[in-house]
């Protein structure tokens, strides 16, 4: 059974945070697909990610094309995703169910620590998890440095 981590970003923005954690995922063996609510902003999370550092580079692909099954980081607005992920990473405020996170190896919720509305919608799906009896963690940059600041199940 796996945990929903939320990550609230206060300091770095997502293009930082995103590549760092999915660095961290690759780590661990994990394919991942990035769930977002926009093709646009999916297509410009894309964009970020080939112009990363050339030592940082993550293989990844845009959902909709002819290799989506092969891609170790697939990014993604649908709630199927062709690469058979071990971990989700939401953005956006993407719906993630209690069962997706039951069944993977972890789901990360990615939200704007700027938006207020990016942050109600978290407490929201925090509060909807873990009431459905889902694993989870919130993290905090706001000192500088990602600290854990809760934890449930």
């Amino acid at each position: 059974m796996g945990a929903a981590y939320f990550y609230h970003l206060t300091r770095a923005p997502l293009e930082v945070t995103l590549p760092m954690l999915l660095g961290k995922a690759r780590q661990a063996g994990w394919r991942v697909a990035v769930r977002g609510t926009s093709a646009e902003r999916m297509a410009w999370l894309d964009q970020k990610l080939w112009l990363g550092p050339e030592e940082q580079f993550l293989p990844h692909g845009l959902a909709g094309g002819a290799f989506d099954a092969d891609q170790p980081v697939l990014l993604t607005t649908s709630p199927e995703s062709a690469n058979d992920p071990h971990c989700i990473m939401t953005v956006e405020g993407a719906e993630v169910t209690p069962g997706e996170v039951q069944a993977l190896e972890r789901v990360c919720v990615l939200f704007d620590g700027n938006d207020g509305a990016a942050v109600q919608r978290a407490r929201d799906q925090w509060k909807a998890l873990t009431q459905a009896g889902c694993a989870a963690q919130y993290w905090s940059e706001e000192g500088g440095r990602w600290e854990k600041k809760a934890e449930t199940g």
